[in-house]
Formats: structure tokens, C-alpha cells, sequence
């Protein structure tokens, strides 16, 4: 058996192995609610840092993306890197791709890109979120 024929056998094999992932489906998940209150942001340092477009999970923001930014507080409930999320009133599903000040708490802040009068016009209201939760990780979390 030559060398490469072994490193194709040994690459199927690996790929077998880590790249057949099981697909989760939707009835595995339940959306769980909680008030919170809702703010915007925009990716400008004078409203960041220095370097507005990456989060401080290190994703990069991209004007349009469909992304929110958690209190910390929230994340001890499970609502932390790359969680879904539905916001009350607004059309698709959120990404959270940040995460706020520790000064804050029972909040999420809406990515709106660079378009600072539309973050103002929404200015601060109480919604509903709901998060996505995978079942299992209920049971854990009543241990």
C-alpha cells in the first residue's frame, strides 16, 4: 500500500469519525422567555473601543448582521456565545455575539451596524426575549 493511499484511508477515517456530526433538531430545543431591557448599539469607537467591529468574544461585526450583546448576568442563565435569541416586535432570529459592561444587567443591546439614528430612535424598551435551550441542558441546570 502506497503512502498517499494510506493518507487517503487515514483522512476518510478521521472525517468519519469528527465530521459526521449527529444534525440537532428543532423538537430537541424549547424557547425559554425573559424580560429584559433592550438598548441599541452601533460598531463606533467613540460607543466601543478601538477597535469597534470585534466583540469581546472576538467575532467580527459586519453592518447588517442580526447580532446582540448580553449582560453578563444573563449568561449565568445559559443566554452566552452564539446563543439564539427572538426579540418581541422584531422579524428573525439574533445572534449573541457580545457581551456589555459589567455594569449592566437584565440587558441586551441590538447591533445596528454604523446607523447611529436608527440605535437612538429605538432608545431603551422593556421586551420579551425568548432563547433557544437545548432540553438535556435543563436537566442539568436543576442539579
Amino acid at each position: 500500500m502506497s503512502f498517499y493511499t494510506k493518507i487517503a484511508g487515514l483522512s476518510i477515517f478521521i472525517f468519519l469519525i469528527f465530521g459526521c456530526k449527529k444534525e440537532p433538531k428543532e423538537e430537541d430545543y424549547i424557547w425559554k422567555p425573559i424580560m429584559v431591557t433592550a438598548t441599541a448599539y452601533n460598531s463606533l469607537a467613540s460607543q466601543t473601543s478601538s477597535t469597534p467591529n470585534i466583540t469581546a468574544w472576538g467575532d467580527t461585526l459586519v453592518p447588517g448582521m442580526k447580532c446582540v450583546a448580553v449582560s453578563r448576568n444573563l449568561i449565568s442563565l445559559g443566554i452566552t456565545h452564539n446563543t439564539q435569541i427572538k426579540i418581541e416586535g422584531l422579524e428573525g432570529i439574533y445572534t449573541v455575539n457580545d457581551k456589555m459592561n459589567k455594569k449592566w444587567r437584565n440587558r441586551i443591546d441590538i447591533y445596528m451596524g454604523i446607523d447611529v439614528a436608527k440605535a437612538k430612535e429605538w432608545g431603551r424598551k422593556k421586551k420579551k426575549i425568548y432563547y433557544r435551550v437545548k432540553k438535556d441542558s435543563l436537566n442539568t441546570n436543576l442539579k
